[in-house]
């Protein structure tokens, strides 16, 4: 059974690590956290005793967007017949986690070893034990993601607490959840990329003096060159920023104008042509007239108008609408003139 066992771990830990290779990117979270768990533990047979509960809390690091290290410790007790003694498990582990993806719902592997010790009729003793399993966990906020995983459980009772076996393999499930601390870590937008670091298009000898889409980038550089007109643009003449202001929405309202659309067509037709996988978020801004909570509202659903109007377009991005109400003005809200500045919406390329 024991060389089932380690076959078993050995086959499972295999499996978790093979995306390893491309977990070098930068971390997308690298925040200390704790996870407070309840444990069900279904029992090998050779313990002869009836499945248990227990409870455990880890602590825990995101190394990187693929990877967690956590030490954990945990209590369980299983029940046995009332002529016996009933098991009191204790113990911690050392657990790698291997995710997947960072997205809300986020999957990952699990290995993990450490000690347990065992208490059953009077005697005691320590073992290894070793885990290996599958895992989910769904962000609430970003400062709490429930938890769940289910593990296979090796344990080694070379010190013979119960007679007649030497190792026991149990399944666990855990349910519990995750708390972050501090600030969850956000991207910024691609403000400037240095000229260097920009490849050199093979173009006609002419092409430093053309700049075909007026973004002050030439056309022997220019890496989009259907940059749509009042775009902020990176030293690769690449988009980073579009504001919408004036008249882009009917009064009071979400709907677009045909002004709004005319320009919304170049920016579809410019990620058509020249296709970015930056993700792009669109942010609502009002100016201070009304309540705040109504600008809010209103902030939010011309972005989502926005959205709406590009992916209708055929844009692939994956775009997100957030309304930001009053709280961001770039000019002064005491004139018409300022007003009109802050009645807003900005299309921010997130850099990947």
């Amino acid at each position: 059974m024991l060389k089932k066992s380690l076959l078993t771990i050995a086959s499972l830990t295999s499996m978790g690590f093979l995306p390893l290779a491309h977990a070098a990117d930068q971390p997308v979270d690298n925040r200390w956290y704790l996870a407070p768990f309840g444990t069900f533990i279904k029992t090998d047979s050779d313990r002869h005793s009836d499945d248990g509960w227990g409870a455990g809390l880890g602590l825990g690091k995101m190394i990187n967007q693929h990877i967690n290290l956590e030490i954990k410790g945990f209590y369980n007790e299983l029940d046995r017949d009332r002529t016996r003694k009933d098991w009191e498990l204790a113990g911690g582990t050392v657990d790698l986690q291997y995710f997947f993806s960072r997205q809300r719902l986020a999957p990952y592997a699990v290995v993990a070893a450490g000690g347990m010790n065992t208490y059953l009729g009077g005697r005691n003793a320590i073992g290894f034990i070793a885990e290996a399993g599958l895992g989910l966990t769904y962000a609430v906020t970003d400062n709490f993601l429930l938890r769940s995983d289910v593990r296979y459980r090796y344990d080694n009772n070379q010190t013979h607490v119960q007679r007649g076996t030497t190792e026991f393999d149990d399944m666990t499930v855990n349910v519990g959840f995750v708390i972050p601390f501090g600030a969850k870590p956000t991207y910024v937008a691609r403000a400037e990329t240095p000229v260097a670091d920009v490849p050199v298009a093979v173009a006609a000898p002419d092409c430093s003096t053309l700049d075909d889409d007026h973004d002050g980038v030439n056309n022997c550089v220019d890496r989009c060159l259907r940059t749509p007109e009042s775009s902020v643009v990176d030293n690769a003449g690449c988009p980073v920023k579009l504001v919408l202001k004036g008249q882009h929405f009917m009064f009071d309202s979400a709907e677009l104008t045909p002004n709004a659309k005319e320009l919304l067509n170049g920016v579809a037709e410019s990620l058509s042509a020249y296709p970015q996988k930056n993700d792009i978020e669109v942010q609502g801004h009002t100016s201070s007239e009304g309540s705040n909570a109504y600008n809010m509202k209103l902030s939010q659903r011309r972005a989502a108008s926005v959205v709406e109007y590009l992916r209708a377009k055929g844009v692939r991005n994956r775009l997100r609408a957030t309304g930001y109400g009053e709280d961001h003005p770039i000019a002064d809200n005491a004139t018409e003139a300022g007003k009109s500045e802050n009645r807003r919406v900005e299309l921010i390329w997130i850099e990947n």
